[in-house]
């Protein structure tokens, strides 16, 4: 069996959790066996999940769930894994599937490869691909142990409606007491995060200050995208530190990114460049950036930014 942890945030799934049963059930079939997720606390909707390929559901509803801690966490998954006999156990390669991760596979004695990007092959062996070295090289690895855990890189896939909606069952499970106490919740509302957004516009000392961001955001409305920026942009506040891509920040592969007026130091190509597009803005023609772009635009970007935006804005009203 392939058992599925599927991430919620205020009891409503994520796209991630969407991927990795997707990606659990491709799993399955190349094994031969069924895909079950894992829901944990309060969970809306989750027989939503067998649209995705789980043939059930397994629902852990004790309320002390709702508010993460990576310690029960993993007990609880392990101990679910280990009722029900799991074989292989996918996670979302995020901040909280890389904090269960190496807890969960010690607890299991298991074999494990986090930020895989390519569903496993079972020809010859459980052989399963990452990204290595940046993403600048693809390492195979094989997983000997009985158990195998892998942690599914955002975007790698895109989830797929295979079936229908699954039956939830009640999974009884002893949740132990949390030893870690939370004072107080900060989360960003009304924007696709950074690790889930399909689209991305980025931008980076080039702006000048930020009373001129206002362009970046403009363009990044009129696409629907998820602003970001480079490290010294967030270094020196002119923006949040959450919106930090790169290899000190956040890792994202989203289908499109928007580089503007940043030059592509190697610390920040080694965060986007599993993007599947990238666009490059910048004045400077020989900034390291064009060299991993797919497209590049050599302009000042106070002009080309606006006229950009205009022409997405005219492309829209005639659809």
């Amino acid at each position: 069996m392939v058992l599925v942890f599927a991430e919620s945030q205020k009891g409503n799934f994520k796209k991630t959790a969407f991927e990795a049963v997707t990606y659990g059930y491709k799993t399955a079939q190349v094994l031969g066996t069924e895909c079950v997720a894992l829901a944990l606390g309060t969970a809306h909707n989750a027989a939503d999940l067998g649209l995705y390929g789980a043939s059930k559901v397994l629902h852990v509803a004790d309320a002390a769930l709702d508010q993460f801690d990576s310690q029960v966490y993993a007990k609880v998954i392990a101990e679910a894994s280990q009722q029900v006999g799991a074989k292989v156990i996918v996670l979302s390669h995020t901040s909280t599937g890389k904090s269960i991760h190496g807890r969960l596979a010690a607890r299991l004695s298991a074999g494990s490869v986090a930020g895989v990007n390519s569903v496993p092959t079972a020809d010859g062996g459980f052989k399963v691909k990452k990204g290595v070295f940046s993403g600048k090289a693809i390492a195979e690895y094989e997983i000997k142990s009985e158990v195998k855990i892998l942690s599914v890189m955002g975007n790698s896939l895109q989830p797929a409606v295979v079936g229908s909606a699954a039956a939830v069952e009640a999974l009884a499970i002893a949740v132990p007491a949390s030893r870690v106490k939370v004072k107080s919740v900060s989360r960003i509302e009304g924007i696709v995060p950074l690790p889930e957004a399909e689209l991305v516009v980025s931008a980076g000392r080039g702006m000048k200050g930020p009373e001129n961001w206002g362009i970046v955001e403009d363009l990044a409305n009129v696409l629907g995208a998820t602003t970001a920026c480079s490290r010294p942009v967030a270094d020196v506040h002119w923006r949040p530190h959450h919106e930090h891509v790169g290899q000190t920040g956040i890792a994202i592969r989203p289908n499109l990114y928007i580089a503007i007026g940043i030059s592509g130091a190697i610390q920040h190509l080694a965060g986007v460049n599993n993007s599947k597009t990238i666009v490059v803005i910048n004045k400077d023609p020989e900034a390291p950036f064009f060299k991993a772009a797919d497209y590049g635009v050599v302009g000042d970007l106070f002009e080309v930014v606006p006229k950009l935006t205009e022409a997405f804005k005219k492309f829209k009203a005639a659809e």
